[in-house]
């Protein structure tokens, strides 16, 4: 069923979502001549639409230069449904972190070089860290991030570090020789802290989710004001975040050597 029709429409965007759902829904390649007729739109409009759709990777051309679905809808599709099984499991254990540390807890996944909340349970205190589901943030500056690149490939790594380490902070680590080390740390101690070095006031500590082929699959973190999260208090949390990241891990097949 559609939603209904809203006043203020982007025709440009509603034909273009119009010519991918028609090469789903065809299940195959098709010309511009056989798209113009079945969507009735010209020729020139099709071709232009084809264009832009091709090159944000959504729609590709065969050997006989007739479009089909690009990858970026398989991506996009297999990103929605993980996130969604990833939820659905892990929610019991961020419910049950939020209230052993009466903390605000995230769950996020890696998106190319970002991190995408997935989900949260949030503290009930006052003065809170402010997030949102589908927020994008950037890796290198967040516990969630780093904890994922410290298990992930280095192939990550290295791209995360090309596309520039900005600072948002003066605590952020903009050096890529500090950056590297301190990754190198994380994957060491098994968890990661963002000591203010997204946002100043904020302290955060998050551990890694890996499935059963040992790769790292997401990451969940505890955040809080740093006048609630003191050093101290990140010492003892980290044990908690161990054991959380053992028991979540160990749903998705994990087997701690």
């Amino acid at each position: 069923m559609k939603n209904k029709k809203p006043q203020q429409l982007v025709q440009s965007l509603d034909r273009a979502l119009d010519v991918v759902e028609k090469l789903v829904e065809s299940n195959k390649s098709m010309g511009v001549t056989e798209l113009s007729n079945s969507l009735g739109l010209h020729k020139s409009t099709v071709y232009r639409l084809l264009a832009t759709l091709g090159y944000r990777g959504y729609v590709e051309q065969d050997d006989y230069n007739q479009y089909k679905v690009g990858l970026k809808l398989f991506e996009i599709g297999g990103l929605v449904l993980n996130s969604l099984d990833l939820r659905e499991q892990i929610k019991p254990y961020l419910k049950r972190l939020r209230e052993e540390t009466r903390e605000t807890v995230h769950l996020g996944i890696m998106d190319g070089t970002e991190v995408v909340y997935i989900d949260k349970e949030e503290t009930s205190e006052t003065i809170r860290m402010y997030s949102r589901i589908g927020r994008r943030v950037c890796a290198h500056c967040t516990s969630l991030g780093k904890v994922i690149l410290a298990y992930s490939k280095p192939e990550l790594r290295d791209q995360v570090i090309e596309n520039g380490l900005k600072k948002y902070t003066d605590k952020t680590i903009t050096d890529e020789i500090e950056f590297r080390k301190h990754i190198k740390e994380v994957f060491d101690q098994g968890y990661a802290i963002d000591d203010e070095e997204q946002r100043m006031g904020i302290r955060c500590i998050g551990g890694p989710i890996f499935n059963f082929n040992r790769d790292v699959i997401a990451a969940f973190s505890i955040s809080a004001p740093i006048n609630r999260m003191t050093h101290e208090r990140i010492d003892e949390l980290a044990e908690v975040v161990h054991e959380y990241s053992r028991q979540i891990s160990a749903a998705f097949g994990y087997k701690y050597k």
